[in-house]
């Protein structure tokens, strides 16, 4: 594994940059299209390949459910499993955990819980989930952290961040495949201190990479900023950062100027199948009764298979009757409106235009159509 640094924007903390991988190479800025049981909804691998997507994001937490680990390590591992030969990061499970609150017990040895498929028991600890990310075979681990629930209590942040910390020692103590690479999670909620000091925690572990978690858990936007504001600075500039489950193509922008450099986000594969298209001018409900006699492309700005082949009417008509042809229609759309976004930001990274690149982008993005 390397980090190779490439460029620094002049007027903002933009980077751009090469992460290689086992299974290939990962151009930075970022998206990772979210698999979380194995495939991106509705898409094939060939599929997400094809419009891009340098590296995808497996489910800890819902593979070990089903299939189980004993069918992944039949299979050789979650790459031979899903036909996906470039590079993927798998979750700790720490997050599907935190969102099963009514069915968990913790401790500090790990999670007690009850399956949301069958009610059956099961136990993840630090131990337990790099087991598992070991038998997947993932490029990229992240530890085993607990997500703290927003609001929080400076105390309850405090125990919390405790917890995640103690596991992460035991998950660097893991000896994971040779390849594969272990990030860790700065926690502390909305808390200035506990960040710092979560973010200066990981880096004296000198982890291959990091990643800032414990956001889009219900906090206003202008935190998760705040959050970047306190942590970047904390975090080494030669070792990739990764925002987990943020965000809106606005949201990614300005993150990105503040030297974030990978992402993943559930937001553009789940509007997609909700009938909401990202686009170059904000965001567009094609469900909504105007676009019923629209023939024109869901982006006329775009050239992905979807806008050069169906118009909005269409992709209306087939969302309207359930048809999944309309979900994957959008879901083409969505995804490679996103990866083009981060394509197009390295690429003004490295001409040195990203400052006007961005403000371009928030000139053109209008909300919702």
């Amino acid at each position: 594994m390397s980090f190779n640094l490439e460029k620094t924007d002049t007027k903002s903390k933009a980077r751009a940059a090469t992460l290689t991988t086992a299974h290939g190479d990962i151009k930075t800025p970022t998206f990772m299209p979210v698999g979380t049981c194995g495939s991106v909804k509705t898409m094939t691998s060939e599929e997400v390949a094809d419009l891009g997507a340098q590296v995808i994001l497996g489910n800890t937490y819902h593979l070990n459910l089903r299939p189980g680990m004993d069918i992944i390590e039949k299979a050789g591992g979650l790459h031979k499993f899903i036909n996906w030969d470039k590079p993927i990061l798998t979750d700790s499970g720490g997050y599907q955990v935190f969102s099963l609150a009514k069915l968990r017990k913790m401790s500090e040895k790990g999670v007690e819980f009850r399956s949301h498929i069958d009610g059956s028991k099961h136990f993840i600890g630090p131990n337990e989930s790099m087991e598992i990310q070991k038998t997947l075979g993932s490029d990229i681990v992240m530890i085993f952290d607990e997500c703290t629930p927003y609001p929080a209590t400076y105390e309850q942040a405090k125990e919390s961040l405790r917890i995640t910390q103690m596991w992460g020692d035991k998950c660097a103590e893991y000896k994971l495949q040779d390849y594969q690479m272990l990030f860790g999670i700065v926690q502390g909620s909305t808390f200035e201190d506990l960040r710092v000091q979560s973010a200066k925690y990981l880096v004296d572990m000198d982890l291959p990479g990091y990643a800032i978690g414990g956001l889009s858990v219900g906090e206003p936007e202008e935190e998760v900023m705040k959050t970047l504001d306190w942590v970047c600075p904390v975090l080494p500039e030669e070792k990739p950062r990764y925002l987990m489950g943020v965000g809106t193509p606005p949201q990614l922008v300005d993150a990105v100027a503040k030297g974030i450099d990978m992402f993943d986000c559930v937001l553009p594969t789940r509007v997609a199948r909700h009938g909401t298209a990202y686009t170059s001018t904000g965001q567009v409900a094609i469900k909504a009764a105007k676009f019923k006699e629209s023939f024109e492309p869901v982006d006329k700005n775009c050239s992905c298979y979807t806008c050069k082949n169906y118009t909005r009417a269409y992709i209306r008509h087939l969302l309207k009757v359930n048809e999944i042809t309309g979900m994957r229609l959008m879901t083409i759309h969505n995804i490679h409106f996103y990866l083009n976004l981060m394509e197009n930001m390295r690429e003004a990274i490295l001409e040195g235009t990203f400052d006007e690149f961005r403000t371009s982008f928030h000139a053109t993005w209008n909300g919702t159509e």
